[in-house]
């Protein structure tokens, strides 16, 4: 990858858990553990919710998440409701609509209206969306995605109510996840375990300028996620480290 510049962290903690994946939105984190446990903080130690999940996400939208058979759920008034979908990913970063892709690397969205209201009482109208991605993140700013050889993209025209965007635009670098901010800053680990943040995006230029290589103490990073200045890293090995950045 062509690397713009680097970035040091060194406020960096390591926290106590071992989680696989974590999502963080609006100061409150939520992860997975290796045996599908859900857990939350919000300032505080972890605290286990109920259900089995293999990825969660939390954003405007709520907090959704799927399990190892792929079934898609949300979280309704403290407890996890099977919603319409199967999905391996899901985010739910945008705003308030929520974005998937199967096991077949294709692409959904639900628009903001549906992805608000779903509880799981009725079906839910996932939207197609042309290509083909392993991992799709939306933000304040569009959304960002990579597919099954790293290459990146990102999703032109998505709005709430119109979330299946117009285009696709390539975006120069290799990454295997990639995660957008609630602020809209996009951070990625490659397939090294390596970190990289983009730099450069705006309003007028949402896809930014160049990747910047994040300079970090723990280990092969497996999944990131930023939220309020604050980068949260789950490494190879299950540990999770959280950084200001």
């Amino acid at each position: 990858m062509s690397i713009g510049s680097s970035v040091s962290v060194p406020d960096c903690d390591q926290v106590p858990g071992a989680l696989t994946q974590i999502d963080a939105s609006n100061g409150q984190v939520f992860g997975v553990n290796s045996a599908g446990n859900v857990y939350t903080s919000y300032g505080s130690p972890w605290t286990q919710l109920p259900g089995i999940l293999t990825h969660v996400t939390t954003g405007l939208s709520g907090v959704w998440g799927v399990d190892s058979n792929y079934s898609v759920y949300k979280l309704v008034g403290g407890s996890l409701r099977l919603v319409t979908g199967l999905f391996k990913q899901i985010d739910a970063g945008g705003n308030q609509f929520v974005v998937g892709v199967n096991v077949n690397d294709d692409i959904y969205c639900l628009p903001k209206p549906s992805a608000v209201t779903a509880d799981g009482s009725s079906p839910l109208p996932w939207i197609h969306i042309e290509g083909k991605l392993n991992y799709y993140s939306c933000g304040p700013l569009g959304c960002w995605g990579v597919n099954s050889t790293d290459a990146i993209y990102f999703r032109h025209g998505v709005t709430p109510d119109s979330c299946a965007g117009t285009r696709w635009q390539s975006v120069p670098g290799s990454l295997s996840m990639i995660e957008v901010g609630t602020e809209g800053d996009v951070f990625g680990v490659n397939s090294a375990g390596n970190i990289y943040r983009r730099g450069g995006i705006t309003k007028n230029n949402p896809t930014g300028t160049s990747w910047a290589h994040v300079d970090k103490q723990a280990g092969k990073a497996k999944h990131v996620s930023y939220d309020l200045g604050q980068l949260w890293i789950v490494t190879s090995e299950g540990d999770i480290f959280r950084y200001k950045v």
